[in-house]
């Protein structure tokens, strides 16, 4: 047993070397794709006109694209979410878009707890990674929760972050899952009604979306300093 694991742990070593290797070496080639995919995720009409460009294969395209905008930090997952709905109507556009943010959540999740604290930790932004770290630090689901719910937090990065705390998979996949619906199927409805030319609803949808991912954002701050609170509490009734 103890030579199956020196040996695994020479195989991940050996891995680990030329994998730093290879990056050192194609540095700027991997910069340049990564810039390159980053500039394309962000650009919804581009997306659009991929997706489309897949006939019958189109969902499963714009999963894929979801997928990556989850795990090519920091592009948010949700941002092709409208694209959905217009594309594919408001249930199907949300259904294709909750299956995919879920598997991309699942994706850096795995990333987090393979690579460890070490890597993640100079991953993630300082000022993000210190606020992660005061939250989770009585492993507050409910808190955890609740940042997926809320528009504006770096979800992608608390992924990353929760891969390396204690927190179990199965509980994880729920609160990533489910924290995101709100704001995902507000993004599809938003999408099926521009495209069936509801501008009325389109319009009512879109300014309340807007009012909440303001009012995040703007007291983003105070919302912390309430979930640390709400975090302290539950750590003392346990």
């Amino acid at each position: 047993m103890k030579k199956l694991i020196a040996r695994k742990r020479y195989w991940v070593a050996g891995g680990t070397l030329a994998a730093l290797l290879l990056g050192v070496l194609f540095r700027h080639e991997i910069a340049s794709g990564l810039m390159t995919a980053y500039r394309f995720l962000a650009d919804r009409d581009r997306i659009e006109q991929l997706v489309t460009a897949f006939g019958d294969g189109a969902p499963l395209a714009f999963m894929g694209i979801q997928i990556l905008q989850v795990i090519i930090a920091p592009v948010p997952g949700e941002a092709t979410g409208f694209i959905g709905g217009y594309l594919f109507g408001s249930f199907k556009g949300f259904l294709y878009s909750t299956v995919a943010l879920s598997l991309g959540s699942w994706i850096n999740f795995g990333i987090g707890r393979f690579l460890g604290k070490r890597y993640v930790r100079g991953w993630i932004p300082d000022p993000t990674l210190k606020r992660f770290d005061h939250l989770a630090k009585r492993q507050g689901v409910i808190v955890m929760f609740i940042l997926f719910v809320f528009p504006g937090f770096p979800k992608d990065y608390l992924c990353l972050f929760l891969g390396i705390t204690a927190i179990p998979l199965k509980v994880f996949l729920i609160i990533a899952s489910v924290g995101r619906i709100p704001g995902t199927l507000l993004l599809s409805l938003q999408g099926d009604f521009l495209f069936k030319k509801n501008y009325v609803v389109f319009a009512v949808v879109f300014a309340v979306t807007a009012l909440v991912a303001f009012l995040t954002i703007r007291f983003r701050d105070a919302i912390y300093r309430w979930l640390e609170k709400l975090n302290g509490k539950s750590g003392t009734d346990r």
